[in-house]
């Protein structure tokens, strides 16, 4: 039994194709985007083309979808870069723009093309891949930080408005998950030598956590759970160290958290 038709951008690997093949499997048809279209090999779902940074890459996915169903029940906005471990300044404007216009404009754009017809059929689920970092800043990661903040705070105010028009938003906030996300990161384009010892030591660290991490299907999971729920949260963890994170920060003191966080990435207290 069909459960509903299901667009998950970003879905050429990692979490999205996790989450792709997940909702396929609990009875979703899935239709799953990446910018390069269908790659080669046998998927569960199929592959559209998608690029989240265009107005008109966009509209034209969504269109097809509603061409060859009349609708869509689920969007799980995923597409996204990671931005290799660096220091605020080291990141020029046009790449902070750029951070930003797939990161959180990507959903944006996105959200705009599918809403109207959620609001049409009076139903659909919107679901947003964050990140622990949307609520707990890392150091070197301030860029990508303030997208997932940005991520954060937009769902919640846009579960706010579309709640009583029957479609729902959530945001799933992820810690470190074992994808070939981190192939990708954008390195710096404005690098200092005076943070390179730091940054070299810091990515390290990084890629040591990433290695013993949660894999993508729990990330793939708690969106599922998330889609079928009859009263969804706002906000959900993946994974135990997402959800012990989470914790801390609402209920540890401020400044215990921040030692934690240093002492974790080896900083100079």
């Amino acid at each position: 039994m069909e459960t509903g038709i299901a667009l998950v951008t970003g879905a050429s690997s990692g979490i999205g194709e996790a989450t792709a093949k997940r909702l396929t499997k609990a009875g979703y048809k899935v239709y799953g985007t990446s910018r390069r279209g269908a790659q080669a090999g046998q998927r569960t779902f199929e592959m559209l083309p998608l690029d989240v940074t265009s107005d008109e890459s966009v509209e034209a996915a969504v269109k097809e979808v509603l061409r060859l169903h009349g609708r869509i029940d689920l969007l799980v906005n995923n597409a996204g870069f990671g931005v290799a471990p660096a220091a605020a300044e080291e990141s020029s404007i046009d790449q902070a723009r750029a951070i930003f216009d797939t990161n959180f404009f990507g959903i944006v754009r996105m959200t705009r093309a599918v809403v109207p017809h959620m609001r049409q059929q009076g139903s659909g689920r919107i679901i947003n891949i964050g990140s622990v970092l949307g609520f707990l800043p890392m150091p070197y990661m301030a860029l990508y930080s303030a997208t997932k903040h940005a991520v954060a705070g937009y769902s919640e105010s846009l579960d706010h408005e579309l709640r009583t028009m029957g479609i729902r938003v959530s945001v799933i906030e992820p810690a470190y998950i074992k994808t070939p996300f981190d192939a990708n990161f954008m390195e710096p384009d404005a690098p200092l030598d005076d943070y390179l010892e730091i940054r070299t030591a810091i990515a390290r660290r990084v890629k040591e956590v990433v290695e013993s991490a949660d894999g993508p299907e729990v990330v793939a999971e708690t969106v599922l759970h998330a889609a079928i729920a009859a009263r969804p949260k706002l906000r959900y963890t993946a994974g135990g160290l997402a959800a012990r994170l989470r914790l801390l920060r609402r209920f540890a003191p401020a400044g215990l958290v921040d030692a934690g966080i240093r002492k974790d990435l080896r900083l100079q207290t």
